[in-house]
């Protein structure tokens, strides 16, 4: 131990001796408090005199600048550096989902998707991380956090060489395949392993940096998409390929990085872990740190053997299955409320709702990655300030309201819908659903058909439904449309999956709106609650459930939305999230108490009674007492904030 850590402890050692001296004088002149000295270790919680409340409040201050002043070495630059190559996996979880919002509007004409491989594309990645996540949980206990990511890198890195080699759509999906593997493992392990890793101080905000590269990444992807959609051909590629780069970063990193302390002790290692545990720390004593790791794992297992299996006794006990109920709702009205729809398809809905252009949907699309990214921060800043409970329903409550704006304006725009004013026949004299809609808003919907038609100033004229070519959706399949650089010369204009309308606007008004109000809560609360709400033996397997629910509702969503718009329209499909979200909202408002200033210990007394009192909001919420535990007594300090000092 350094001589400034030694000076550090004999100086709180010191302040506890004079706590300890000024608590016996107390006692011995028989003041008040002389009926509540007694044997064992309890806390004070009786009210004291004027003159004992300034001692304990003099003391406690006392208390807290030896705190301070121990706790002023600095934490070494190398946990920041393994933060940040940690949350590069992050940065890949955002950026290959991320990225396909604006490669799908390039892909789905040069290769001729239907809406079917559109969402193979999307929910292929999805699914496989799913699948991987459930893996990455017994991988990280066999193989440890550091090959975990490692693995998750070179997935990463061998998914984007294959997507920007692909050749048909059987392997762009092999692609997102093996990306989704590499998603799943790495949004497995890299929380944890920034957790194990991070000094107690800094966990909060470090662990904090993963979401903020996931977003980032979202937002960046969103970039990267806008500045290539200028190439002619094969944009895409360049879009699905960049993902290697980080990805090799990465790997050849933690070629160098250590292995997480907490899985070293768990297995034994304790040499090592000691070794890199004081490595973080930098100048820190690490004595008690590694005791109260060792502790906890010893618990754990103890707990893991003693009554079978983690998941039964966590559905017998009623608190600890009210708060499994909770957390995987919360993580299922993530998903129904839509965010993944807007993530994934932001771009095509832009489309959707009249922007003709695809550079521009690609670039409106990274404006609201951006403001996703932006929010993500307020958010950040705003729970420890408003609480949990607060946030998250004032949220989804703007979420909801968001979606009804966005479904009005596709609802507007099918209102006003162009007429179908010619109707050739089909040269082939083959029957075509096309030729029975009267309004463009049917023929949108069909996605075997498409409108051509003439502008005269801002007024839709010479329109006409035509079967779409079954090689290229940018023409159509026979008629005046069919030959795109005849057409575009003729002044003709080609819409599929779309009809022109004056009120795209509000599309992008929509997005923006759900995205300010979904980013702050909806976003980081579900995972940040189920953090807190299960005890310690039921942690783990609590958390692997919710996230089991949230994966298995990203797929279904995420698959399901471009056939749910085709059966819905598209403000039907809208309404319905919006519908889901209202929902959400009488569940949480509910179920959902406030875990704001609360220990872990007591939060499971939140869950005590019936599921449908757990929201009732605690008039004393936000304050508890503080104690330290000096060797057989507990001290009462404040109101304030709970330390444990032995």
């Amino acid at each position: 131990m350094s001589r400034k850590a030694s000076d550090n402890v004999e100086y709180t050692l010191r302040s506890l001796s004079n706590l300890m001296g000024e608590k016996r004088r107390r006692q011995a002149d028989g003041s008040a408090g002389s009926g509540a000295a007694a044997a064992g270790e309890r806390s004070l919680i009786a009210a004291e005199s004027c003159s004992s409340l300034n001692s304990a409040a003099s003391g406690g201050e006392l208390e807290r600048a030896a705190r301070r002043q121990f706790q002023q070495d600095e934490t070494p630059g190398f946990v920041y550096v393994v933060s940040v190559f940690s949350a590069l996996g992050g940065f890949l979880f955002g950026y290959d989902t991320g990225v396909v919002s604006g490669a799908l509007l390039l892909l789905k004409r040069e290769l001729n998707l239907d809406a079917l491989w559109q969402e193979l594309l999307v929910s292929g990645t999805v699914g496989a991380a799913a699948l991987s996540a459930l893996a990455g949980g017994v991988l990280n206990g066999l193989c440890g956090r550091r090959p975990c990511i490692l693995l998750a890198s070179g997935l990463f890195t061998a998914g984007a060489g294959v997507l920007a080699a692909a050749r048909d759509k059987e392997t762009l999906l092999g692609g997102r395949v093996v990306v989704g593997l590499g998603i799943g493992v790495a949004s497995m392990t890299v929380p944890v392993y920034i957790a194990e890793v991070a000094p107690p101080h800094l966990r909060g905000r470090l662990v904090t940096i993963n979401t903020l590269f996931i977003t980032g990444g979202q937002f960046f992807a969103s970039v990267v998409d806008g500045i290539f959609s200028y190439l002619a051909k094969d944009g895409w590629r360049y879009m699905l390929g960049l993902s290697a780069v980080p990805a090799v970063i990465q790997f050849l990193g933690f070629l160098f990085l250590p292995e997480s302390p907490r899985w070293l002790i768990q297995k034994g290692q304790t040499q090592r872990a000691r070794r890199i545990l004081s490595q973080m720390r930098g100048n820190q004593a690490i004595d008690e740190e590694y005791d109260s790791i060792k502790n906890n794992i010893e618990e754990e297992e103890n707990e893991v053997g003693a009554a079978g299996p983690v998941i039964c006794r966590m559905l017998t006990y009623p608190p600890t299955r009210r708060a499994l109920i909770v957390g995987c709702g919360l993580q299922m009205f993530q998903q129904l409320s839509g965010i993944n729809t807007v993530m994934y398809y932001s771009a095509t809905i832009l489309q959707m709702s009249g922007v003709e252009d695809d550079r521009l949907a690609i670039w409106l699309a990274a404006l609201t990655a951006f403001i996703n990214f932006i929010f993500t921060l307020v958010g950040v800043w705003l729970v420890e300030r408003m609480g949990r409970r607060k946030l998250t329903l004032g949220s989804l409550t703007g979420t909801a309201v968001a979606l009804i704006i966005l479904a009005s304006g596709f609802l507007l725009s099918a209102q006003v819908s162009p007429r179908i004013t010619l109707n050739p026949p089909d040269p082939s004299h083959q029957n075509s659903t096309c030729t029975k809609y009267s309004y463009c808003n049917g023929c949108m919907l069909d996605p075997d058909c498409g409108l051509c038609y003439k502008l005269n100033k801002s007024s839709v004229v010479e329109s006409s439904c035509i079967p779409v070519d079954k090689d290229s959706t940018m023409k159509a399949a026979w008629g005046r449309c069919s030959n795109e650089t005849v057409f575009k010369k003729e002044d003709l204009f080609w819409a599929y999956n779309f009809c022109p309308t004056p009120y795209s606007w509000t599309a992008l008004l929509g997005l923006i709106l759900y995205l300010v109000f979904f980013a702050p809560g909806m976003g980081p609360m579900p995972w940040t609650v189920n953090s807190e709400i299960y005890p310690l033996w039921a942690r783990s397997t609590g958390n692997a459930c919710s996230s089991g629910v949230n994966w298995v509702f990203n797929v279904l969503v995420s698959l399901t939305f471009l056939h749910t718009a085709e059966y819905l329209t598209y403000y039907g499909a809208f309404f319905l999230y919006a519908g889901f979200a209202g929902l959400g909202l009488v569940f949480i408002y509910g179920c959902l108490p406030e875990t704001k200033g609360k220990k872990l210990e007591e939060i499971e007394s939140l869950f005590e009674n019936r599921l449908c009192t757990c929201g009732m909001s605690d008039s004393d919420e936000g304050r508890y007492i503080e104690y330290i535990r000096v060797k057989g007594s507990n001290y009462h300090l404040s109101d304030n904030d709970a330390s444990d000092v032995e």
